[in-house]
C-alpha cells in the first residue's frame, strides 16, 4: 500500500483515541467506604474519521488537504458492590437486553455456587466403619 498523508493522518488520529480511553476508564478505581467497596464500570464508545485528497497543482509539488477527528462518550452503567464478602452488581440503568440481564447475574451466581461449595464441605461426612 502506498504511503500517503491519509494514512498519517488516520495513525494520528487513532494514536489520540487510545491515549483517551484505557481500562481504568471502562472498570474504575475501587471506593471502600466502612466494609463496603464500590467499583464503577462505565460503557465506553468511540469513533472517528478521517479524509484528504490530493490537490491539482501547476506546478510539480504535491498538494494535499484533510482533516481527522473523533469522538469518545463515556456512560456509567454500573457499580460492583463488594460487601460482607459477597459480589453483586447494581445497574444504573433498566435492563435494555436479556443478556444485560445476565451479566448482571454473574457476581450473584458465582456468590451462591461458592455458599453451595463451603456448604458442601463444611458438612461432616458418615464414616464407614461405624
Amino acid at each position: 500500500m502506498k504511503e500517503t498523508p491519509i494514512n498519517k493522518l488516520m495513525e494520528s488520529t487513532l494514536e489520540r483515541i487510545r491515549e483517551m480511553v484505557d481500562v481504568s476508564t471502562i472498570i474504575g478505581e475501587p471506593m471502600v467506604t466502612g466494609d463496603t467497596t464500590l467499583i464503577p464500570v462505565s460503557k465506553v464508545s468511540y469513533g472517528f474519521t478521517s479524509g484528504g485528497t490530493d490537490l491539482p497543482s501547476k506546478q510539480n509539488a504535491e498538494l494535499f488537504g484533510g482533516g481527522g477527528g473523533g469522538g469518545v462518550t463515556i456512560s456509567p452503567v454500573a457499580f460492583i458492590v463488594i460487601q460482607n464478602g459477597k459480589v453483586r452488581m447494581m445497574q444504573i440503568n433498566n435492563y435494555t437486553s436479556s443478556a444485560d440481564r445476565a451479566i448482571a447475574m454473574i457476581p450473584e451466581l458465582v456468590d451462591q455456587v461458592s455458599q453451595l461449595l463451603k456448604a458442601k464441605e463444611d458438612k461432616p461426612q458418615d464414616s464407614a466403619a461405624e
